[in-house]
């Protein structure tokens, strides 16, 4: 079996057999095109380099953006967070993610908690409940720091990445919310 980097010969072997017969059964493809490489790396090599409708590189600040929003949504499910970009690979985002963004939010966050300054109530937190009965109590020492409006906007200039699914999902009634939780 070959190993190592893919010459263009080989590429170009690849992408006449699957042009011809299809992206199906790897581990013949990698046999009947000739190549001496398993059906993995023929697979892989197809997925994520030698698809027509792949983009490679040039990661906007648009999608850069919503990167940054699914990862803190849906954490390291890049499968998840390629699917609402178009054209884009579970394994270059992760590979933008660990090479360029990581580092990125690192810094970011170093900075910031070392110019913040904590802020300590002065008095307790008190959040109104609905009990079963209807009698209102309330929880006391409690800290409110969540912000789900401002996690989960989801609202660009650049349209909405098909994440229609994703605003119905985060539509809460508050009510019932607090009703259920109880």
């Amino acid at each position: 079996m070959n190993k190592g980097a893919w010459t263009a010969e080989e590429d170009q072997k690849l992408s006449q057999y699957i042009e011809i017969h299809g992206a199906k059964r790897w581990k013949t493809v990698a046999f009947k095109a000739g190549l001496n490489r398993c059906g993995k790396s023929c697979r892989l090599r197809w997925l994520n380099y030698l698809r027509p409708n792949i983009k490679r590189g040039n990661i906007s600040d648009a999608e850069e953006d919503l990167i940054l929003r699914l990862h803190k949504l849906l954490g390291n499910r890049w499968s998840l967070i390629a699917g609402r970009l178009p054209g884009r690979t579970d394994n270059e985002i992760k590979n933008y993610w660990n090479s360029h963004l990581s580092k990125k939010i690192s810094k970011e966050n170093k900075l910031e908690t070392s110019t913040k300054q904590k802020i300590v109530p002065k008095e307790p937190c008190v959040i109104p409940r609905v009990d079963v009965e209807g009698v209102k109590g309330s929880i006391e020492n409690s800290e409110v720091n969540f912000d789900v409006n401002g996690l989960f906007d989801f609202t660009t200039d650049l349209g909405s990445y098909g994440l229609e699914w994703m605003n119905k999902f985060l539509e809460l009634d508050e009510d019932s919310w607090l009703t259920e939780k109880r």
